[in-house]
């Protein structure tokens, strides 16, 4: 593999390209250690230890990181390693070594989320949150299930009551109003008319 450029991120990181693609982030000393030089080869043992040694053991380490200050998901986890240009592999690995511990666990994370959050939601948007952290469909149906969710009509009667401004009956702008908070809560259709 050839060196084709080192380009400066920071006064002590460099990125590295490899025949023409992007390769790696490293630091000057490490730089130095592995005796990366533009348009010299690069010794498959040294690009092994770099990948195994340097990468994998700092996407560990930023992992344990990431997770100590919050719980995430193995999605989000994953695109805060690649903003940081970890490789893919590291990325993988990084993420099987907090897995074995149980650091992260996307199972734990929903029942957790949806926990803390089912106050005043209801099923459709606690659904469509966890789909965008990245939780995994099948995870986020049996977590639903399994969750003791009170009837929604007695927290859609509470919303309701809350958002109201005033008494006696509701003219349609003001129906419509609180219909469409109620759906944007994620409250099915049918249960919101019921109310």
């Amino acid at each position: 593999m050839i060196v084709t450029g080192i380009e400066e991120q920071t006064k002590t990181k460099f990125k590295v390209y490899l025949d023409g693609t992007f390769a790696f982030v490293l630091y000057k000393g490490e730089l130095k250690r592995f005796g990366i030089k533009q348009g010299e080869d690069l010794a498959q043992e040294n690009y092994e230890k770099i990948q195994n040694e340097v990468l994998l053991k700092r996407a560990k380490k930023r992992a344990m990181h990431l997770l100590e200050d919050m719980d995430r998901t193995e999605s989000a986890l994953r695109e805060k390693l690649k903003a940081g240009q970890y490789p893919e592999n590291a990325i993988s690995g990084a993420i099987e070594y907090v897995r074995s511990f149980g650091y992260l666990d996307d199972r734990r994370y929903a029942r957790h989320y949806v926990e803390c959050k089912k106050e005043g939601r209801g099923k459709a948007r606690l659904k469509m949150e966890l789909a965008q952290k990245g939780v995994d469909r099948s995870i986020i149906e049996e977590v639903l299930e399994e969750a003791e969710l009170d009837d929604c009509r007695d927290t859609i009667r509470e919303l309701v009551r809350k958002r109201r401004r005033g008494s006696g009956p509701m003219d349609d702008r003001e129906r419509q109003r609180i219909y469409g908070y109620l759906m944007r809560k994620g409250f099915s259709s049918s249960d919101i008319l019921s109310v």
